[in-house]
């Protein structure tokens, strides 16, 4: 039993049995008393003993690292020694190797001296020689050595400068011939590596129906549906006698493709009325916006041109809905950007911005802001606006000649867009009311008082005037240009702009005999 119920027991036996059991009570608690100190001595002589006993085998583990550890350190101290001593031998080596070779540059510079002082001595001797012939020549010759320096140096010159001349005036030659070949050569071959099909524009469109009975639904109740559809696209609809189409007459062809599709759905869906025109002409207005920024994105794509704002690029797409004299301004331009590049390529210049200025050369024409400035300095500024480089700018403004060019892609703009217009069959225009035209700019010019001759050049595009030097002043000259170009505003039709030049000049001629 343990000591608890020992305790109790001994308790109660207390309680029951007075003095005797208290008695025996003490002598239970002094012998347990003892025999737990006896144990407890016990206990503790053996935890001394195990404490000892680790600590000595504690004691040996460190002597032991320890030993290691000096062990260690010692082989180190003397790897570093012997490592120490093999660098001072070879320090000591290295040393008396240079002192033998200081020995020998010593010796041999000693004799450099010597060399150099022979030399020193020989080269006084020649310049006593040198003097004694010059000497001598100048007795004989009668003439001192500075006279025949420059006596000599002109001679040269003279043969030089005539030898020059010469061959400045045969390089000159051969590079004018050179230039006239290599730039019809270039020319010829650009235009045959370039085979575009021009699509001539016309200013009506012929909408085919299937009967003449949808013509009435067209028309509608006293002609409302028709003067909806003319309202809403600006279109005018022509609905005669001809079997099966109308006709829908615009000069603006992005209006006509909005009235043609307009009309399409229309007839298709059926339902014809006012509110319905006006819903379907907003809904085809928004697809072909979309549908002209797409054209934008695919000819930039086809032409390898990259990085072109939203702008420029919906620009690019509205060119297809454009003509210029009756040519595609989107065919065009295509054409005269693969015009530019192979001319670039032939000249060795960057194909890819001569391809970029040619493509964007007539933006221009399509832009929707009103503004006085002819179509190439538009086109430059809304270029620029969209960040483009100065190179392609100055080729769109000056394709015209209305800036300075700065560049060589400048007048590669301007031929290559010559080349596309000129091509015969790229152009449409009546020659009698194209010859009429011409003659009637000239013959507004003879109008003016001091107007002597009149010239239509560029095929109308510029009007060169010559006037009465005594009859006309400079500032009257300055007058006349201005007066002139309002008047041809004001009572001509003519696509693009006309350029008015009033030349003034005074000559004044004596005979002598």
């Amino acid at each position: 039993m343990d000591i608890t119920t020992i305790l109790i027991g001994s308790l109660a036996g207390l309680v029951v049995g007075g003095g005797l059991g208290y008695a025996l009570f003490n002598r239970f608690l002094s012998s347990q008393r003892d025999q737990i100190l006896a144990k407890a001595e016990e206990q503790g002589e053996n935890i001394k003993e195990k404490k000892i006993l680790q600590a000595k085998e504690k004691f040996i583990q460190l002597k032991e690292k320890h030993s290691t550890e000096s062990k260690e350190r010692n082989a180190a101290l003397q790897s570093k020694e012997d490592k120490l001593r093999n660098e001072f031998n070879q320090l000591k080596k290295e040393q008396d190797r240079v002192k033998a070779k200081e020995s020998h540059v010593n010796r041999e510079q000693d004799k450099i001296t010597q060399r150099l002082e022979a030399l020193q001595n020989k080269g006084k001797d020649l310049d006593k020689e040198r003097q004694r012939a010059v000497d001598l020549l100048e007795k004989i010759a009668n003439m001192s050595a500075d006279d025949a320096k420059e006596a000599l140096k002109e001679q040269i010159l003279n043969d030089a400068k005539a030898m020059a001349s010469s061959q400045v005036q045969d390089i000159l030659d051969d590079a004018k011939l050179r230039a006239s070949h290599d730039a019809k050569k270039i020319v010829i071959q650009t235009i045959q590596r370039v085979a575009t099909e021009h699509s001539v524009e016309n200013s009506v469109s012929v909408f085919n129906i299937t009967n003449d009975d949808i013509k009435g639904r067209i028309i509608g109740r006293e002609g409302r549906n028709i003067r909806a559809l003319e309202a809403a696209t600006g279109v005018e609809f022509i609905v005669d006698d001809t079997p099966e189409a109308i006709i829908l007459s615009c000069f603006d062809p992005v209006r006509r493709e909005i009235a043609r599709l307009s009309l399409h759905q229309l007839v298709t869906d059926g339902r014809i009325h006012p509110a319905r025109i006006e819903e379907v002409v907003a809904k085809v207005t928004k697809k072909l916006d979309e549908e002209i920024l797409e054209i934008g994105k695919r000819t930039c794509i086809d032409l390898g041109i990259h990085n072109m704002k939203g702008e420029l690029t919906r620009m690019v797409g509205r060119m297809k809905y454009r003509s210029s004299y009756g040519q595609n301004l989107l065919q065009h331009s295509r054409e005269v950007a693969n015009l530019c590049a192979t001319m670039a390529a032939e000249l060795g210049l960057d194909t890819k911005a001569a391809k970029r200025a040619g493509l964007l050369h007539d933006i221009g024409k399509v832009s929707d802001e009103e503004s006085e400035f002819p179509h190439a300095l538009l086109g430059m500024k809304i270029a620029e606006r969209c960040g483009e480089k100065p190179d392609i700018l100055n080729a769109i403004g000056a394709h015209h000649d209305e800036i300075e060019m700065t560049t060589l892609l400048s007048p590669i703009v301007q031929v290559c867009d010559a080349i596309s217009g000129a091509r015969p069959g790229a152009r449409r225009e009546m020659v009698e009311a194209y010859i009429q035209r011409l003659r009637d700019l000239e013959n507004l010019a003879l109008e003016f008082p001091g107007v002597t001759k009149s010239y239509a050049i560029q095929a109308g595009r510029e009007l060169r005037v010559m006037v009465e030097s005594d009859q006309v002043s400079d500032e009257d000259a300055d007058q006349l240009s201005v007066d002139l170009s309002q008047r041809i505003m004001n009572d001509m039709t003519y696509p693009g702009q006309v350029k008015v030049t009033v030349i003034r000049e005074k000559r004044s001629v004596s005979i002598a005999r």
